[in-house]
């Protein structure tokens, strides 16, 4: 197979050419813990089954970005562009020299081994898709069989889904026996009140769950207002802020932070990962915060050992 066989799905954007060096400096150890590897497709296919094709991401295009930015590991998450198959991750995994820990999609089919062997490689938890657009259905009671067998290894579940499906995934979520981390702060709409009642019923449903997580990411897709003021100011998704200030202040232990690089799904902007890292002092405004959001979070979830 070679790389012509794979085409882009047509409007969608390739990752940032050149990103800046952010102003931010990440603390030391720092962890970007949402991020993706995309094929390459001559080596790692993309799934049949997938709802969009999207640029060659390569682990090592990826580390060389983490360098770049000031990052010292990376938490790897599958995309549905992979299904199930987790080949590409799990390669990167295995060579990070130990920097790198993983996300995978599977299915009822996965055998013990196979889990044995992924957590051999890295992997510390499993990921449920919610979004309609991308993913097809899947039975929650196959979820539930998923979230009880990785279990034992001491994995979690990382949830995706947007705002105003969380009342109807409210008693799901909160009967799973693991951790649960939720994406991108639930897609909430930014165009509402932080305080409003879509947003309030996530913060109650961290409040009340103690095992819930959030990652306080993406806010290139959630932003109305766009990346940065045009006068040049590194003020970037000044609307996104709020939210996520809010989760880091309210729960400071158990948010996370990440790129998304390579952004897939993107039509209107492609973020410049340097302006990404620079959104971090505004929503994690003190030396204490940041810290935990980018080291002591991500450590005691993906790296116990050495956290």
């Amino acid at each position: 197979m070679n790389d012509t066989t794979f085409q882009m799905t047509p409007g969608w954007l390739p990752f940032h050419p050149d990103p800046s060096k952010p102003r931010f400096a990440p603390p030391p150890g720092a962890v970007d813990a949402h991020c993706h590897v995309f094929g390459p497709g001559a080596q790692f296919p993309y799934a049949p089954e997938r709802k969009y094709t999207p640029c060659d991401a390569s682990k090592e295009q990826l580390f060389a970005l983490r360098d770049h930015l000031g990052f010292a590991r990376n938490v790897i998450v599958q995309a549905t562009c992979h299904g199930s198959d987790n080949r590409a991750l799990v390669d990167a995994l295995l060579h990070s020299d130990g920097r790198a820990r993983g996300v995978v999609t599977v299915n009822r089919g996965v055998t013990d081994a196979e889990l044995r062997a992924m957590h051999a490689a890295g992997v510390r938890a499993t990921r449920f898709n919610f979004l309609r657009r991308l993913v097809d259905f899947t039975p929650r009671e196959v979820l539930v069989e998923i979230a009880q067998r990785i279990a034992p290894l001491g994995w979690h579940v990382v949830v995706y889904f947007e705002a105003q499906d969380l009342p109807e995934l409210w008693d799901f979520f909160t009967t799973l026996p693991t951790t649960v981390v939720v994406d991108h702060m639930g897609r909430p709409d930014v165009r509402k009140p932080v305080d409003g009642p879509e947003f309030e019923l996530f913060v109650k449903l961290m409040r009340e769950h103690g095992n819930v997580w959030s990652k306080v990411s993406c806010p290139e897709r959630l932003s109305v207002s766009g990346p940065a003021a045009l006068d040049g100011e590194r003020d970037p998704y000044r609307d996104v802020v709020p939210f996520a200030r809010r989760l880091v202040e309210t729960f400071p232990d158990r948010v996370l932070w990440g790129t998304d690089w390579p952004h897939p799904n993107l039509k209107d902007h492609m973020p410049d990962d340097g302006l990404l890292v620079d959104f971090i002092p505004h929503i994690a405004t003190t030396a204490a915060l940041q810290r935990k959001l980018l080291v002591d979070n991500p450590m005691r979830l993906y790296w116990p050992e050495a956290a």
